[in-house]
C-alpha cells in the first residue's frame, strides 16, 4: 500500500466511523472509536468523544496506527 492509496481511502471515508488502534510504544496500545473529520496534505484528524487527534499517513503506512472502518 502507498501513501497515496491511504490518503485516498481516508478522504473517501470522511465523516465515517472508524476504530483506531494506536501503538504508542513500549507495548502500550490505545484503542478508541472515532469519526474521520478532516484530511490534509500530510495529516488527518479524527474526533473522539473528548478530543481531536491527528495522525500522519505514514503512521498508517508503518502500522503505528491501524484504522478499521465500520
Amino acid at each position: 500500500m502507498t501513501i497515496e492509496k491511504i490518503k485516498k481511502n481516508i478522504s473517501d471515508n470522511l465523516g465515517h466511523k472508524v476504530r483506531v488502534v494506536f501503538n504508542t510504544g513500549r507495548n502500550k496500545i490505545e484503542e478508541f472509536d472515532a469519526v474521520i473529520k478532516e484530511s490534509y496534505n500530510f495529516i488527518f484528524v479524527v474526533e473522539t468523544k473528548n478530543e481531536n487527534k491527528s495522525f500522519t499517513y505514514s503512521d498508517v503506512l508503518t502500522q503505528t496506527v491501524e484504522l478499521h472502518f465500520e
